[in-house]
């Protein structure tokens, strides 16, 4: 299998990935009280652009919703399909949730800016789910 083809790079591949997309799980989503962070203002965006956002945070344990959403623990717990899984974690941080995004099987994980893992992207790209690193979601969103 040609797993390179999931690793989506150029303005295209974004336009027709973000097209096939309604659902996004925000997985290290912050909370309200932290509204000036990308982990809630991003989120924030999308939600307002007509996305569903379904919020994983992996801090706040006290928090049941974000953004008006009921809050999951894990992706695995969602109970509908999820079209996209955005991720706001360290690079050196996203290996841990690969087990938990692998059970869910998104047909896209977007890495925000700044987040790069190529062994967690093959490993998915091999699965035959897409994924986009280090870039911004809203940024190109709002350019496509």
């Amino acid at each position: 299998m040609d797993w390179e083809k999931n690793i989506v790079t150029d303005a295209s591949g974004i336009r027709d990935l973000l097209a096939g997309t309604r659902t996004i799980a925000v997985l290290g989503i912050k909370t309200e009280a932290q509204a000036s962070a990308p982990a809630f203002y991003v989120p924030k965006y999308l939600h307002s652009a007509g996305f569903q956002v379904i919020p994983v945070p992996v801090y706040y344990p006290e928090v049941s919703q974000i953004l008006g959403q009921t809050v999951y623990r894990k992706l695995s717990d969602i109970p509908i399909e999820v079209d996209l899984v955005n991720v706001f974690r360290r690079s050196q941080d996203v290996q841990p949730h690969l087990d938990d995004i692998l059970a869910k099987k998104p047909k896209a994980v977007w890495l925000q800016s700044g987040i790069r893992n190529d062994a967690v992207a093959e490993i998915l790209a091999r699965e035959d789910i897409k994924v986009v690193q280090d870039r911004c979601l809203m940024v190109e969103h709002r350019y496509l």
